[in-house]
Formats: C-alpha cells, sequence, structure tokens
C-alpha cells in the first residue's frame, strides 16, 4: 500500500523502533516502581531516559516536567481541564483540532467559562488578532502550532509573547509539528506543550507528552488520579512531578518505542524530515495548479508548511467517495472529510463534506506521489 495518512498516525515506524519494541517486550515488560525488582526499576530508569530524550529534544527546563500522556488528546484534556477554572476566559482559534475545541465548548456551554475563537486567514492566524482577543479574564490561550486540516505553520513565537505580556498561560497543540517544526522550549515562551508520540517522532500509538512549565506550577490540577509507583501512603494524589499528573499504569511498552524514535528523528533533524515531505507535497500543488476541478485548501507557502496538504476535489466527486476508490482499486491510503477540524472547514466552505487530505513522510517516494497524481488524474477521467 501507498500510505499517506501519516497526519493521523505515522507509517511505517523505523526499524529501530519495532527492534525495541520486540526487545522490551520479551525481556523487561515490568510495571515501573523506584523500589522493588530489578524489572520494575529497570522500566523506571526507560521512562526516565524518554523524559530526558523529549527535554534534551525540545529543551524545556528539566525532565522530570515531561508527563506521560495516552495520546495528544490526553494531554490537551490534561491541560484544559487542570487549568481552566469557573469564570475563566479562553482564546482558541478556528484551527483547532476537537482536541481542543470540545473540552472548551463543553466548558463553555456548562457556563462555567467563555471564549473567543479567532478567525484564521487563508490557514494563518495572526499573532495579533490573537492578542486582541485577550481579555483580563483570559487565562489560557490554546492553539495549534501547524493545522492538522492544511498543514500551515502557525506564528507560535510572536502569539508566545503577546500570551506572556497579558500574563496568560500559552497551551500549544504540537500535533502535527513534533519532530518536523524546531521547538525550543527555552527560546519559546510556551508554558504547555501538548504532543503525541505516535506521529512525527515515530513511536506507536498509545504514547504522547505534556510539557509543564515553570508557571504552571502549583496551577494545574491533576484530573487522573491513582497509583504513582511510589508514595502509596498518601491519600491524595502525591504532589511530586511528574507523578502528580501520572496517575496509574503508564504504557511503558509502547514509551521505550518512543524513546527508540524520538532518537532516529533527532539524528535526521526536524528541518531535514520537513523539507522531504514538503518537496513531495510541491508535486501535488504543481499537479492540482494545471489540473481542472482541483485546487489546494489555505495558502501554500513551503516556508511555513508541515507534511499535510488538503485539496479541493471537483464536482460531483466527493472525498469519502474518492478516498475509498483510492483505497480499492489503486491501494493508496488518503483521509477525507472533516479531519476533526470543523470550525476551518467552514470558514473554507468545505463543510460538511470536508476536503480530500493527503500527508507524506520520510519513507515516501516522489515515485509513490507520481502514482497517487496518476491514480486521481485517471479517477477524474472516469468520472467525466
Amino acid at each position: 500500500m501507498i500510505y499517506l495518512d501519516n497526519a493521523a498516525t505515522s507509517f511505517p515506524k523505523p526499524e529501530a523502533v519495532y527492534q525495541e519494541l520486540d526487545r522490551f517486550a520479551r525481556r523487561s515488560l515490568a510495571n515501573p516502581g523506584r523500589a522493588g525488582h530489578r524489572m520494575a526499576m529497570a522500566a523506571e530508569k526507560m521512562l526516565d531516559d524518554v523524559r530526558h530524550a523529549l527535554n534534551q529534544f525540545f529543551r524545556g527546563e528539566a525532565p522530570d516536567r515531561w508527563i506521560f500522556t495516552l495520546n495528544c488528546t490526553d494531554a490537551l484534556n490534561m491541560a484544559i481541564k487542570g487549568i481552566v477554572q469557573e469564570g475563566d476566559h479562553v482564546v482558541l482559534t478556528d484551527l483547532e483540532h476537537n482536541s481542543i475545541s470540545r473540552p472548551i465548548r463543553a466548558l463553555e456551554k456548562a457556563g462555567k467559562i467563555t471564549s473567543t475563537r479567532v478567525v484564521s486567514r487563508d490557514g494563518y492566524v495572526a499573532a495579533e488578532d490573537v492578542a486582541a482577543a485577550i481579555t483580563p479574564k483570559t487565562t489560557l490561550v490554546a492553539m495549534t502550532h501547524a493545522s492538522n486540516v492544511l498543514g500551515t505553520v502557525q506564528p507560535i513565537a510572536a502569539v508566545a509573547q503577546a500570551v506572556r505580556a497579558a500574563g496568560a498561560l500559552f497551551l500549544v497543540d504540537a500535533a502535527q509539528s513534533a519532530g518536523v517544526v524546531p521547538i525550543d522550549l527555552k527560546a519559546t515562551p510556551i508554558d504547555l506543550l501538548a504532543l503525541p508520540g505516535h506521529k512525527g517522532l515515530y513511536g506507536p500509538t498509545g504514547t504522547g507528552a505534556l510539557y509543564v512549565g515553570p508557571r504552571v506550577d502549583g496551577r494545574i490540577r491533576a484530573w487522573r488520579e491513582g497509583g504513582t509507583g511510589g508514595d502509596s501512603s498518601s491519600e491524595l494524589q502525591p504532589t511530586l512531578r511528574p507523578y502528580f499528573l501520572e496517575g496509574g499504569s503508564p504504557n511503558v511498552l509502547g514509551l521505550a518505542g518512543l524513546g527508540k524514535g524520538i532518537a532516529w528523528v533527532a539524528e535526521r533533524g526536524p528541518d531535514a524530515l520537513r523539507k522531504h515531505e514538503v518537496g513531495l507535497l510541491q508535486q501535488v500543488v504543481d499537479w492540482a495548479g494545471r489540473s481542472e476541478g482541483w485546487r489546494v485548501a489555505g495558502r501554500w507557502d513551503p516556508e511555513t508548511h508541515v507534511g499535510a496538504l488538503s485539496l479541493f476535489t471537483p464536482d460531483g466527486l466527493p472525498p469519502q467517495d474518492l478516498a475509498a476508490i483510492l483505497d480499492v482499486t489503486f491501494d493508496i491510503a488518503v483521509r477525507p472529510g472533516l479531519h476533526c477540524a470543523p470550525y476551518i472547514h467552514r470558514n473554507l466552505g468545505s463543510f460538511p463534506d470536508g476536503l480530500l487530505r493527503l500527508s507524506p513522510s520520510p519513507f515516501t517516494t516522489s515515485d509513490e506521489i507520481a502514482q497517487f497524481l496518476g491514480a486521481l488524474s485517471e479517477i477524474t477521467a472516469g468520472v467525466a
């Protein structure tokens, strides 16, 4: 299969990830603990090593500020529900995935908070528009780094400065940027960074992380409480980082694989991986420009783009039907629909059917993109 759905989850993974999953499952698959038998302590050390790798890769303040989560959705919910309180105001954008939109909207519909949704233009949010939406009651600005629909990279450095100046906290959704766009937490005042392990960091599904910066200390509440592998005597969740936010048994097997994925990305460099993927998308942009009925969604700028691109399909050819034909007839995997981000589709005019999204990876070749475009041309000719 030609797999072009890496914005949903990356496939294949680097060989080192598969090898580590097999090795760890056979030799080290114990529940971590800071005391007890050696397998448990080895599992705990592995978690510490992955925290250290994340902290080095993103230049965080300390490894213990990295909280392991089930995925990016889990991390975003942990941040939003741990920070926002009744009476607060929250700022978000129309580019957001439902992982941000839904928890904030649910709090708003319950009458607990208010929110302002900043509108993007051609797939980009202006930092000054975010700054203008901040009020004295704004406690949190939640924003995607790169749109999962359009692949457009947002100016989070400028937004971060505006949020910091206003005294609010800044939560960044790095679902589509972690591993392909450099993120420097020492240089950019991001308070909370949520990311998946299974996309651009090439770990298995069921892995993710939330970075909790110093300004969050004492302000975030634990929303998952339980065992921590250490202090069992306290009647409440122990406040020691990172265990305060990590109740329950972690996905040690998946995190062992994630560690190898991070190493693989760090060796090659995020920017080099991004440029490969964007170069492949340029083939699609060029093809769409000379093909009747096809149009790229959002403004295309290879310098501010990650490896995801959505297309308006010709009239009479719904993206869902097109994706099914690509799958069954051509053995090509893409993603049709609203991509869990309905607000940007309303902005673009692609609601309710959505768009056709493709997202290559470092393992995708130019020939595979050519086969994809050939398939689109053949399908279009057949419809016509």
